[in-house]
């Protein structure tokens, strides 16, 4: 959200130029340099303030709007912003194998990795030894391997070499790219 502190918008007699270009959404004047007397008494006659919208340009450019609805529009934008930034985040979801895992447990998380990709998020797949289970890592390495060649059409494995990171036996399989 917008902290009405970091706001530090002009309005009206706060502006200290002695010219500014002024624009305004129903202004038939738009873009047009004039004094700030005569600014101030266009935005009086139109019940508006003239608000000062870019500053560190010579002369100021100033907006013919109601303040509060100026402000209200930049609060919407930074919403619909925000919305946007989280649509497009990938989040990585995780799928947890055994190295003896069957073969309906493999079906019922490969759908579930085929949700996770096709929603856009990343999949991280790994498959937990317990005890002296790591003797037979090379289950674990087909089954992990398996997985990458069913969802090659719709996922791309981010490296084929697997990692073994401690008890886990890690592979990453990214969303292809929509065209």
């Amino acid at each position: 959200m917008i902290n009405k502190n970091k706001l530090n918008y002009k309005v009206n007699q706060q502006i200290k130029s002695s010219k500014v270009r002024i624009v305004g959404d129903d202004f038939e004047r738009n873009g047009e340099i004039i004094s700030i007397q005569e600014a101030l008494k266009i935005a009086d006659n139109l019940v508006v303030d003239l608000v000062e919208i870019c500053s560190n340009v010579t002369p100021p450019v100033c907006k013919l709007i109601e303040y509060n609805k100026f402000l209200y529009e930049l609060k919407k934008k930074e919403k619909e912003k925000l919305k946007k930034q989280k649509e497009n985040a990938q989040e990585v979801k995780e799928i947890r194998f055994g190295p003896n895992t069957d073969e309906h447990d493999y079906n019922f998380k490969m759908k579930h990795a085929v949700e996770f990709l096709k929603r856009g998020d990343i999949v991280k797949a790994f498959v937990f030894f317990k005890g002296r289970e790591i003797q037979f890592k090379e289950k674990g390495e087909e089954l992990l391997i398996r997985l990458a060649r069913d969802l090659s059409d719709i996922g791309i494995p981010d490296n084929l070499n697997l990692k073994l990171e401690g008890n886990r036996l890690i592979i990453i399989i990214k969303p292809k790219k929509k065209k």
